[in-house]
C-alpha cells in the first residue's frame, strides 16, 4: 500500500486539501476561500491566479499539519470552468469563466439546428453550462491568443508543465466523442475550434507529471472532475446507485456501467472515470443553485448562514403555503432553461422567515427528486437509495425534506469531503497500479439515514405544487 497522498479539491467557492493516510485516514487539512465576480449578461468569473494560489496554499497547509511526506498528488476540478492561457509562460490571458457563466448563450443559439447531433456525439445538451460554448465565446470576444481549455489543464500545466485533461473532465466540454473517448473533429468544427491545441486525454489514475510547487517533488497521479470524485468516494462503482452532492449547486450522478446511456429524460450522459484504459459512464443531473441559494437568502438577511436553516426552518411546521422555485441561475436538468428566473409565490402578511427557509428546502429537494426520477426513467429501474454529501447535508431539515419528497431513504455520508477523498483514492491508484479500486477507496458508512416521514400522497401533493410553479415559469419565459 502506498503512503499518504495529498488530495486537492479546487472548487467554486474554495479549495480543500487533505493529506490522506491509507491506515490512519485524514492526517492534515487545509482550506482557502476563493471568490467569484458576477455581472450583467450572466457574467460569473474568477481570477485564475487566485485559483492557483488557493491550490498551493491549501496544499501546503495540509502538508504542514500532517508533518510527513506524501507519495502522490490528486487534483479534482470544477469541470466546466474555462480560461485562455499562454503555453509558453503559463500565465492566464483571460479571467476564468466559471461554470455558472451564461454569456455563451449566443454561441449555443447559433448551433440550435445541430443540438441533436451534438447530444448524440457528446452526450451533452446544447447549453452554455458546458465548456465548449465558453471556449468559443472567449475566442470570439476576448482573445485569439494562447490556448483555451478547462481550468484543470491550466492548473496541471502550472504544476507539472504537462498539457493534459482527464477523460471525465474532457467529457464535460461537449467536444469529446462519448463512445470513443477522443476529441470529436465534428464537434470542434461546429464550435469553430478545429485549430485549437487541445490537451491530451488521460486516465484518471496514472502518472501525469511531477511538481515541486508544494516543496519536495511529488508525482501527480490522480485527476478527475469534482462530482465524479464524489461518486467514487460514495463507493458507487456499478449500476444501481446514485449520489447527490449539495455544494454551490446540487449534482446527482447515477452509475451506468461501461456503456453510455442516452435517455430522453433530460439528464446528461458522460464519463464517470477511465481507469486502465477502461471507461465507466454515468448519468448526471444538475441544480445550478443550492448553497448559492442559501447565500442569497443570507444576503437578504432572512438567515445568518446555512447553520440557521434548521433553527429558523424548525420554528414552523410547514411552508405556510409558500412555494419557492430557486432557479436563481436558471433551471438545469431536466429542463435546460438557463434563461428562466426563480419564483417565490404564496406570500402573505403571515409569512415568516421560517416559512421561507422551509420553502427553499422544499424547492431544492423537489429539483433533486426531478433528477432522481429522470435517472430512474433512463435506467429503467427506480433508485433504491440516495447517498448524499456536501456542506448542506449538515442540515437535518433539508435532508429530511429530501427523504420525504423522494419517498426513499437518504443516506447522509459520514465523509465531509467526499470529492477530495475520491481524488485521493485515484492518486493512490495511480501511484500503485496494482492496487484495486475497492482497496483504494475510503470505508463508507452513513452518518445518518433519513427515512420518509410523510405519506406518498402528501409527497405527491407537495411535488405537484412545485411542478405547477415550474410550468408557470416556463410558460412565462418564451424560448
Amino acid at each position: 500500500m502506498t503512503g499518504p497522498v495529498l488530495a486537492v479539491d479546487q472548487g467554486t467557492s474554495g479549495t480543500k486539501a487533505l493529506v490522506i493516510c491509507p491506515e490512519r485516514g485524514v492526517i492534515g487539512t487545509g482550506f482557502v476561500s476563493v471568490g467569484t465576480r458576477r455581472g450583467p449578461g450572466g457574467l460569473v468569473e474568477a481570477d485564475p491566479e487566485e485559483l492557483y494560489e488557493s491550490v498551493i496554499i491549501a496544499g501546503r497547509r495540509a502538508l504542514a499539519e500532517a508533518d510527513e511526506p506524501v507519495t502522490a498528488l490528486g487534483l479534482a476540478n470544477q469541470g466546466e470552468t474555462v480560461l485562455a492561457w499562454d503555453p509558453d509562460t503559463g500565465m492566464p490571458l483571460t479571467d476564468a469563466l466559471v461554470w455558472q457563466d451564461r454569456r455563451a448563450e449566443s454561441a449555443c443559439a447559433e448551433l440550435t439546428e445541430h443540438a441533436d447531433e451534438l447530444r448524440r456525439l457528446t452526450g451533452l445538451p446544447l447549453d452554455p453550462y458546458f465548456a465548449a460554448p465558453k471556449m468559443a465565446w472567449i475566442r470570439r470576444h476576448l482573445t485569439r491568443d494562447g490556448m483555451v481549455t478547462t481550468s484543470d489543464s491550466w492548473l496541471v500545466h502550472r504544476l507539472t508543465g504537462t498539457h493534459v485533461t482527464d477523460a471525465a473532465t474532457a467529457g464535460r466540454t461537449q467536444l469529446l466523442d462519448l463512445d470513443r473517448v477522443t476529441w470529436s473533429p465534428r464537434a470542434l468544427d461546429l464550435y469553430g475550434l478545429s485549430g485549437e491545441r487541445l490537451p491530451g486525454v488521460v486516465d484518471c489514475a496514472e502518472l501525469i507529471g511531477t511538481t515541486t510547487a508544494f516543496g519536495a517533488e511529488i508525482p501527480l497521479t490522480g485527476l478527475v472532475v469534482d462530482q465524479q470524485a464524489a461518486l467514487l468516494a460514495q463507493r458507487i462503482t456499478a449500476p444501481g446507485g446514485a449520489k447527490c452532492t449539495y455544494g454551490t449547486g446540487a449534482f446527482l450522478l447515477a452509475h451506468t456501467g461501461d456503456t453510455p446511456r442516452r435517455g430522453d429524460s433530460g439528464l446528461v450522459s458522460c464519463v464517470a472515470w477511465r481507469l486502465g484504459g477502461r471507461t465507466s459512464y454515468c448519468l448526471d443531473g444538475q441544480v445550478y443553485t443550492a448553497a448559492s441559494a442559501v447565500r442569497w437568502l443570507t444576503d437578504l438577511g432572512v438567515i445568518t448562514g446555512a447553520a440557521d436553516l434548521d433553527r429558523v426552518g424548525g420554528a414552523v411546521p410547514d411552508t405556510g403555503g409558500v412555494t419557492f422555485v430557486p432557479a436563481l441561475a436558471g433551471l438545469a436538468a431536466p429542463w435546460w432553461r438557463g434563461d428562466v428566473r426563480g419564483s417565490l409565490t404564496g406570500l402573505g402578511l403571515d409569512t415568516t422567515s421560517g416559512n421561507l427557509v422551509r420553502a427553499l428546502c422544499e424547492g431544492l429537494a423537489a429539483q433533486v427528486v426531478e433528477l432522481a426520477e429522470a435517472a430512474a426513467t433512463d435506467l429503467g429501474t427506480p433508485l433504491d437509495v440516495l447517498r448524499v454529501d456536501g456542506g448542506l447535508t449538515r442540515s437535518a431539515l433539508l435532508m429530511q425534506t429530501q427523504a420525504d419528497l423522494l419517498q426513499r431513504p437518504v443516506e447522509v455520508s459520514a465523509l465531509p469531503d467526499a470529492t477530495a477523498l475520491g481524488v485521493g483514492a485515484l492518486a493512490q491508484l495511480g501511484a500503485e497500479p496494482g492496487l484495486t479500486l475497492a482497496d483504494a477507496l475510503p470505508d463508507w458508512k452513513p452518518a445518518a439515514v433519513c427515512e420518509p416521514r410523510i405519506t406518498p400522497d402528501h409527497a405527491a401533493e407537495r411535488l405537484a405544487a412545485f411542478r405547477t410553479e415550474v410550468t408557470a415559469l416556463l410558460d412565462r419565459t418564451p424560448v
